[in-house]
């Protein structure tokens, strides 16, 4: 009796799946229909945006100094650390062993603080990069929102990376220009 149950239900459910109307499906699944073809977006290159910015060029020449200070003063360091290396490797033969030890703690020492320095000068340049850079981005972010609002778009996407290797341009429009006036 329970086969028997089991089976009808079986039956029935095979049925109603048949039975749904495939007429309503496209012929061609790449042809878009006319509820796709009301569906806009928008895409844009974030590199190409950011870089024409007024502000980027401020921003860069900003990096640019502060880098050149720390490079500088990295390389002066360097140059004192030679320095003494070289004065320890020439008088290295002379000196007692108590002072041999001294002078190779204060090289390690030295060449310790100066590892630190360097590491300490590219956390700060990023810091001072990211800090340069967050108002951009922010101008850019409400570009996006403003085009994207004003143009009726469901999304706008960042080409950048190849992250969209394909967009069809008949359903999709190129706002890089229209967010580069907006930030303006």
């Amino acid at each position: 009796m329970k086969k028997l149950f089991l089976y009808l239900l079986l039956a029935t459910f095979s049925l109603q799946i048949q039975a749904q109307d495939t007429a309503t499906l496209p012929e061609d699944p790449f042809t878009p229909t006319m509820q796709n073809s009301e569906f806009k977006f928008g895409y844009f290159s974030y590199k190409a945006v950011f870089e024409a910015s007024s502000n980027y060029i401020i921003a860069q020449q900003k990096l640019n100094d502060l880098r050149a200070k720390y490079d500088s003063e990295m390389k002066r360091v360097e140059e004192e650390f030679n320095a003494k290396y070289e004065d320890f490797l020439d008088g290295q033969k002379d000196f007692a062993p108590t002072i041999l030890q001294k002078r190779q703690a204060e090289l390690q020492e030295l060449m310790e603080k100066n590892m630190a320095f360097k590491q300490e000068a590219k956390r700060l340049l990023k810091q001072a990069e990211d800090e340069s850079y967050k108002p951009l981005r922010e101008k850019i972010a409400h570009a996006i929102l403003s085009v994207g609002k004003n143009k009726g778009f469901a999304f706008i996407l960042n080409t950048d990376n190849n992250t969209v290797p394909y967009i069809n341009v008949a359903m999709g429009e190129d706002v890089t220009a229209d967010i580069t006036a907006a930030m303006q």
